[in-house]
């Protein structure tokens, strides 16, 4: 998928009902997660990514910082979010906990 050519989302975009269920690319542009759901706003939000799994059963949730994702819009206006951050990164990480 060509990143290059979708629409970034600005700071008053990226609130949850934009961004639940939009899927995260890894650096290789794998599907790495799924966003689960947020605490706060950007730009000193968490978002909260579903790692791993299969079709939402087994997944690790972890929470990463809003600033560590770039979220934008396809040309259909789907919102998907890219990160530097590897799968294994992100399963390395702790287990987020509500």
């Amino acid at each position: 998928m060509d990143h290059s050519k979708h629409i970034p989302m600005s700071d008053v975009e990226v609130v949850a009902a934009n961004i639940d269920g939009a899927n995260v690319y890894g650096p290789d542009d794998e599907k790495i997660g799924t966003v689960s759901h947020t605490h706060g706003t950007p730009p000193g939000g968490k978002v909260v990514v579903d790692v791993g799994g299969f079709l939402g059963i087994g997944a690790k949730p972890v929470a990463l910082p809003m600033t560590s994702l770039n979220f934008m819009r396809d040309p259909d206006g789907a919102a998907h979010a890219t990160t530097a951050l590897t799968k294994d990164e992100l399963k390395a990480m702790p287990e987020h906990r509500d």
